[in-house]
């Protein structure tokens, strides 16, 4: 007998950490965003900023926008907003600029797993998903009922 087989026991199934937040209750829009963003942070498919974020938006590569309602530039969310509009592309809005540049990967992590050093972001694109996630979903279904 080897050393990975079992006196009879059944092999123990591997639960993904999606489907443990599947199971314990809906997931509610915020976290999908975040599980979103850090996905698509993985597969190198954000655009971080005004000038990434506008030039995605023009170029017609982006799937979702996110914009922060604390910006102090008028000239910027009506940019973003418009660009958006134009060509169609999903926006979402969120309170805070300082977490959606901690969501987004803006930060340093430090040893007991918090976010320091976090630098402020009022705009980001999501060129690419990477892998089709329950969170993903969750999100969609959320911007299918808003329009």
């Amino acid at each position: 007998m080897s050393d990975t087989e079992r006196d009879g026991a059944p092999p123990v199934p591997v639960v993904a950490a999606a489907a443990v937040a599947a199971v314990g209750g809906p997931m509610d829009v915020t976290t999908a965003l975040q599980e979103v963003l850090k996905t698509s942070l993985i597969h190198d498919g954000l655009a971080r900023g005004l000038h990434e974020a506008a030039k995605a938006l023009d170029k017609r590569q982006a799937h979702l926008c996110v914009l922060a309602n604390n910006c102090d530039e008028p000239a910027y969310t009506k940019l973003v907003e418009a660009l958006c509009a134009e060509h169609g592309i999903s926006l979402l809005k969120v309170d805070d600029n300082k977490k959606l540049g901690e969501w987004s990967g803006l930060c340093k992590i430090d040893r007991e797993g918090k976010a320091r050093k976090v630098v402020a972001c009022s705009c980001v694109v999501v060129k690419d998903y990477g892998r089709d996630t329950t969170a993903l979903e969750v999100l969609n279904e959320h911007l299918k009922q808003k329009h």
